[in-house]
């Protein structure tokens, strides 16, 4: 056999790095920024001037994910969609309902009323940035709040309710996200209530919204509902860890400033592995066992990523725990609303 030449490793690893121009690492990152900025996210860039990218930034879209989901769960558990061009249409609405519209409402009012909180959390956003002028972002309020609620009541048209149940939920829904933010209520001011009812908004409303357009709302499925938003609950904190100096500054009292970040931490954990574990238990009990499994397989790999990260320094891992997490979490409501549908709930 011929003897092999052998391979040199880069002595100078540091050089070779060195060979990446700056100017692309800073435009890399600029794009990264701007990118955050305009889906609402932490860490993002200043000084946008498209007026249209503004107001997108208010609605922060990373946050209607949920809700659109929701409104595909609620789909599932009604256990009468079918893939038709009709069906399909009308989800995509109700899409356009929970998300842009109503979660956009619900954002852009939050912004507004914690435009001093921002200063200091997220000096970035755009009230507080000087960005857009506050009569623009009440225009914006008003514009999404009377959009969504008018779909809505065309939505219960198109399904034919005879009860405008969507459109109940929209103007329950749209409530809540007022006294949520605006003062005297202000529930946000309170890490259980204010957390309970951002978690309702992301799992209870969107279901039931769907489940209305596809089949008939029903008491069981408003309690599983309203059971899992305490899962829900757990995601609301997570959210908090970020903004612990701002709140405790303003009074607010979110879990991690009531009772530590540590704390909180373990509380966030347990909510949203507990309640999980409790819809599991009840779709046992409707005979849906093997749902019932998949669920339940699907709370251990949370469990590990909140071990891995967000228990170690949820100051620092928020975000990459939930990016870690959060799809089993999703990915579970579709398997619980798959089998709600399959028993007839």
């Amino acid at each position: 056999m011929s003897e092999s030449t052998p391979i040199k490793p880069n002595s100078q690893p540091a050089e070779a790095m060195a060979s990446v121009p700056a100017e692309e690492i800073t435009a890399g990152a600029d794009r990264s920024a701007k990118t955050r900025q305009l889906l609402g996210m932490k860490g993002a860039a200043p000084g946008e001037k498209s007026i249209w990218k503004i107001r997108l930034q208010l609605m922060k879209p990373i946050t209607w994910i949920p809700l659109i989901w929701g409104v595909v769960c609620g789909a599932a558990s009604s256990g009468n969609y079918t893939w038709t061009w009709e069906n399909v249409l009308q989800s995509a609405t109700c899409m356009l309902l929970s998300g842009p519209l109503l979660a956009g409402y619900t954002q852009t009012l939050n912004e507004y009323y914690d435009r001093e909180i921002d200063a200091v959390n997220e000096p970035y956003r755009p009230i507080p940035s000087g960005a857009i002028p506050l009569p623009q972002v009440i225009t914006q309020i008003w514009v999404l709040l009377i959009s969504g609620n008018a779909l809505a009541f065309i939505l219960d048209v198109w399904a034919g309710n005879e009860f405008p149940t969507i459109t109940t939920i929209a103007v329950l829904g749209s409530f809540i996200a007022y006294i949520y933010s605006a003062p005297p209520l202000k529930l946000k001011q309170n890490g259980w209530l204010g957390g309970y009812a951002l978690g309702a908004s992301y799992m209870a409303f969107p279901w039931c919204t769907g489940h209305a357009l596809f089949g008939e709302l029903n008491w069981k499925v408003v309690v599983i509902t309203v059971v899992y938003s305490l899962a829900g609950l757990g995601i609301a904190i997570v959210n908090d860890f970020k903004s612990v100096e701002g709140d405790r500054q303003f009074g607010l009292k979110s879990l991690p400033v009531m009772f530590g970040v540590t704390t909180a931490a373990w509380v966030c954990a347990i909510m949203i592995d507990l309640f999980q574990a409790v819809i599991a238990v009840y779709l046992i009990t409707i005979h849906e066992n093997l749902y019932a499994a998949i669920l339940l397989l699907l709370i251990i790999p949370q469990i590990t990523f909140q071990d891995m990260y967000f228990l170690r320094d949820p100051l620092k891992n928020d975000v990459k725990y939930q990016a870690s997490a959060q799809p089993f979490l999703v990915l579970g409501m579709l398997v619980a609303g798959i089998g709600m549908g399959h028993a007839g709930i």
